[in-house]
Formats: structure tokens, C-alpha cells, sequence
């Protein structure tokens, strides 16, 4: 409706001039219509041209991950600069047609950013486009990390996990952020295990010896509560050999499996039977330290400061697989440790060079439940559980 009364009024102004210009009796016979500027002539019509950017001028709280478009209609673009508070233009690229400018960087937080942009149209007239906007500026700005690291080697059973500084609210945004590829199909779920930590797993173990990419596309992105996400992170890293190792405490023995198949077996002793709060905890765990020499201290059990070698730590409530050459007397016949899997030393040895940072460990035969006090419990929960953390429904 708007263009329509436009045309309608340039109709009866230029009917205005054509009156003007018969009462007219200029030498040269070039009539100038009345009200137009006397000697400096003129054609005051609007160009045809018509120049529209996102976002708009005098936006408030713009986005700075959506791209700055700048568009025209009956015309062409000759000139689009976007203009930082710095005085750096903002990189773009004009489309072939000259029909739309788009900006191929982000932009920074509570920023203002000016426009000055130019149009030829069909009428042959300039049409220029000018003004500010100013983005979105956080109340904080949230910083995340990504594990496994760059190129790093993990076993099949490690999570992916993203930590948050401070905890997230808006956490289906944050998840949709959040983006896993593979070189094999992966069936996996992210699942939020507290307010600043959600993890990836595949629904089963992960194929042997794929690449696996991770994308955080965090920055711009609400959390909530005026928080956005500081900067994006990525990471790039390898699933290695199929190694699962599983122990059934009462058969006291460490069973290790390559691709399926046994690979070695080695005598232990777990956790004491008739304590439960001194069982191994039953649950599948994961490979998260290998230490060549690792420091003991309970003092409700009355020791602190024991050594002992060749150390994978597979949970947080201090369960290891170790040498234990002190309970040499019980390894493959009693379970007498206060929750560890205890090995000969040498076999300690033969285990830990086996060993990679992820790698799952299944125990079984326990009377003690998974400790859920572990910040590494992805595997605790069967499938239908998992994918229920999710935030995304």
C-alpha cells in the first residue's frame, strides 16, 4: 500500500510540473517546475533505487554471529562499507548481480558498527544508505573447554565433554551449539551430568580407529540469564584399538579383550568382600589417568602416603587398577583392598603399558552399586537414561 500511494503522489506531482511548465516562457525552452530551486534546477524525485540492511539502522542488541546483509531493490550496489568503532571495515562480498552485500566476519560484542552504503538504480539516480546499530553486549561472557584434546589417542569408551565456567541456564541453546562428525556413522547423545557439564557418548562402544571432529559454535550464543558464550572451540582427536577389560570380583582375575577377543589375564585382588563400603564398585568405567607412581592416603582406613606403581585411575572416588606387591599373598585368591584392583607387579606393569586414556573397564560380581558421586559416570546409565539428560526433547 505504501508504494502505491508513492507512485500515485510522484503521478500528481509530475502532472504539477507539466502545469508549471506550460505558464512557463524560459529562453531555451527548458522549463524548471515551480518550487524546484529557481536557477539550481533539479529533479526532485526519490531515486528508484531502494537500499535495506540487517540489521536495520538504529538496531539495539544485534546480533554478532548472524551476517550483516546489506541489500538493494531496482538497482545496484556500488559501494557497502560496514565500519567498525576502531575504523576497520568489516570484510564482506558483493554478490555477482550487485544486488547484496554480506559480511564474512563476526562481529564484536557491544560494538556500534556504521553503515554507508551506495546504489545506482534503473533511473540512473544514487541511492545511499547511512546510520549505526550497536550489538548485544553480555552481562558475562561464559568460557568453555573440550575434552579429548587435539590429537589426542583415546580408548573407545571416552566421552566427549564440554565444561562451562560458570553454570549455563538456556542449556537447549547451548546443546544446539554443539555439533559431533565422524568418519563412520556414530549413534551418540549429549547429556547434561551438571549445570556447567554436558558430555557426548556413542550409544555403544566407539568403532576402533576413527577421527572424530567436535564443534562448540559457542560464541553469540545465549545461555541465559544475559550470558553468552565467550569463543568457539574445537577439537580433533582418534579413537584407537578395541580394548575392554572386565573383571567379575569374585573370580579375582583382570580379563583384557582385543576386538573382542582375549588378550591377556592377570590374577588380582579387589575390594574386601564382607565390607561393602571396601567392594570395587560394580558399573563400567573408564581409563582417565595412567600414573607411573601414585600416592595413597585414607585415613579412615589408617594409611596415607602409599606408593604404589604402575596406576590407571578409573574413577574419582579413588578406585585404580595398581601394583600392589604387599598384597602379594592374596592377589588371585582373596579380595582384600580397600576398593582398588590390586596386580603383581609385574603384571601391573604389563597392564598399565596396555592401557590407553579411555579404555573401558566393566566390573561386575560386586555387592556395591556405581559410586554416582563420579564426575565420570557416562556409562553408568543405559541408553533410554542417557539420551534423557539430553535438554534438546
Amino acid at each position: 500500500m505504501i508504494e502505491r500511494r508513492t507512485v500515485f503522489k510522484a503521478a500528481l506531482a509530475a502532472g504539477a510540473a507539466m502545469l508549471a511548465a506550460a505558464c512557463s516562457s524560459e529562453e531555451g525552452g527548458t522549463a524548471k517546475p515551480e518550487g524546484s530551486g529557481g536557477d539550481q534546477g533539479g529533479d526532485t524525485a526519490q531515486p528508484l533505487a531502494k537500499i535495506t540492511a540487517e540489521p536495520a539502522v538504529d538496531a539495539k542488541d544485534a546480533s554478532v554471529v548472524a551476517p550483516v546483509v546489506v541489500k538493494v531493490a531496482d538497482g545496484k550496489l556500488t559501494e557497502v562499507k560496514v565500519t567498525g568503532e576502531s575504523g576497520k571495515d568489516v570484510k564482506g562480498e558483493l554478490s555477482p548481480d550487485g544486488l547484496t552485500w554480506t559480511a564474512s566476519e563476526v562481529l564484536g560484542y557491544g560494538k556500534t558498527y556504521t553503515y554507508a552504503a551506495k546504489a545506482t538504480g534503473s533511473d540512473n539516480k544514487t541511492a545511499e544508505l547511512k546510520g549505526t546499530f550497536t550489538t548485544v553486549k553480555p552481562a558475562k561472557e561464559v568460557r568453555a573447554t573440550l575434552n579429548p584434546a587435539d590429537d589426542a589417542e583415546v580408548g573407545v569408551a571416552m566421552p566427549i565433554s564440554v565444561k562451562f565456567a560458570s553454570p549455563v541456564k538456556d542449556k537447549a541453546a547451548a546443546e544446539k551449539a554443539l555439533k559431533v562428525t565422524t568418519d563412520k556413522d556414530v549413534e551418540g547423545s549429549w547429556g547434561w551430568l551438571s549445570e556447567t557439564q554436558v558430555d557426548w557418548r556413542p550409544k555403544e562402544y566407539w568403532p576402533a580407529n576413527i577421527t572424530v571432529n567436535v564443534e562448540a559454535k559457542l560464541y553469540g550464543v545465549a545461555l541465559g540469564g544475559g550470558a553468552f558464550g565467550k569463543a568457539d572451540v574445537t577439537t580433533k582427536f582418534k579413537i584407537g584399538r578395541n580394548q575392554v577389560v572386565k573383571i567379575n570380583t569374585p573370580d579375582h582375575a583382570v580379563k583384557v579383550y582385543r576386538n573382542g577377543a582375549p588378550s591377556a589375564s592377570y590374577p588380582c585382588s579387589n575390594g574386601l568382600d564382607s565390607d561393602v563400603p571396601r567392594n570395587t564398585p560394580n558399573g563400567t568405567f573408564i581409563v582417565m589417568t595412567k600414573e607411573p607412581t601414585a600416592r595413597f592416603d585414607n585415613a579412615r582406613y589408617g594409611y596415607t602416603n602409599v606408593n604404589k606403581k604402575w596406576a590407571c585411575r578409573i574413577s574419582n572416588n579413588g578406585e585404580y587398577i595398581h601394583e600392589n606387591q604387599d598384597n602379594a599373598s592374596n592377589i588371585g585368591k582373596a579380595n582384600t583392598s580397600h576398593g582398588c584392583v590390586n596386580l603383581l607387579e609385574a603384571d601391573a606393569k604389563k597392564y598399565f603399558d596396555s592401557a590407553m586414556i579411555g579404555d573401558p573397564v566393566e566390573i561386575t560380581g560386586s555387592r556395591l552399586n556405581s559410586p554416582t558421586k563420579s564426575d565420570v559416570k557416562n556409562w553408568f546409565y543405559d541408553w533410554k537414561s542417557w539420551k534423557a539428560l539430553s535438554a534438546i526433547k
